[in-house]
């Protein structure tokens, strides 16, 4: 069994969406584990709050076949096959960290580049996994949140 983080968001309906991808998610990889879910502005294109949080899960699933069923997830969930990358979302669900995986895995490059430039991805994944350590810097996820410029993308947390 692997170690997997998750970053889900949804700014379309988030209070709707991102319980129903959780449900989804536990449906098909058993027990997850949750950070708190944080609001914050839209990156890259202009657009309603998104939602996100992480979820860690342990699964003896590829990186190739964890895509191709959270791809199909997001389909059952409304996200439009042809969506473009800085668009809304009624669910979005990326993988963050697949263990010590690094480099170009079934087609998905890891660990997830959002993990350095992104409160919101950086944040939840410090919260869960304050210890764990990213692949390619070293540093501990705890580490790159407290450098992180926290005030350049503020977040608050929300209730599910």
């Amino acid at each position: 069994m692997t170690r997997v983080h998750l970053g889900l968001g949804s700014n379309i309906d988030p209070a709707i969406n991102l319980p129903a991808g959780l449900r989804a998610l536990e449906t098909l990889l058993g027990d997850l584990r949750c950070s708190t879910v944080y609001e914050g502005a839209a990156i890259g294109f202009a657009g309603d709050p998104f939602w996100n949080l992480v979820v860690a899960v342990d699964t003896a699933m590829s990186v190739g076949e964890l895509q191709t069923a959270l791809r199909k997830i997001e389909y059952r969930h409304g996200r439009p096959k042809n969506a473009t990358r800085f668009s809304a979302r009624t669910l979005d669900i990326d993988i963050l960290t697949h263990g010590d995986a690094a480099g170009l895995v079934d087609g998905i490059e890891l660990p997830r580049a959002e993990i350095l430039d992104n409160a919101f991805v950086l944040r939840p994944l410090a919260e869960l996994a304050p210890e764990g350590r990213h692949p390619l810097v070293g540093k501990s996820f705890a580490e790159l949140w407290a450098a992180f410029d926290q005030e350049s993308q503020p977040l608050t947390p929300v209730r599910l």
